[in-house]
């Protein structure tokens, strides 16, 4: 009997800032790289191409499709300086993280 291989999925939060302390946008992907690349691009239109918001400043990995959406429902409803801070923690230069992908 062979064993299949499963293969495991993972969902991406994201924030991207338009530059530092300047406007944020939340969102969710299963192919991070993809997404930005997208965003960046202006290959989609709504808020991120409106609002040239294309810099990827955090990013969470996470393994339940659920959970990441929830993850990032919660992060909406955080006010702003709460958002700040949790990029700030780990890139406290507002470096996009982009090209470390």
């Amino acid at each position: 009997m062979i064993a299949a291989a499963i293969s495991k999925k993972e969902y991406v939060v994201y924030i991207l800032a338009s530059k530092k302390n300047g406007t944020l946008y939340i969102g969710i992907t299963s192919y991070l790289i993809k997404r930005i690349y997208e965003h960046k691009n202006k290959l989609t239109d709504g808020f991120t191409k409106k609002y040239r918001v294309y810099n990827l400043v955090h990013y969470e990995i996470i393994n339940d499709v659920n959970d990441a959406i929830s993850r990032e429902k919660q992060l909406k409803k955080w006010n702003r300086r709460w958002k700040m801070d949790l990029i700030e923690k780990d890139n406290p230069g507002w470096r996009d993280l982009y090209d470390d992908l």
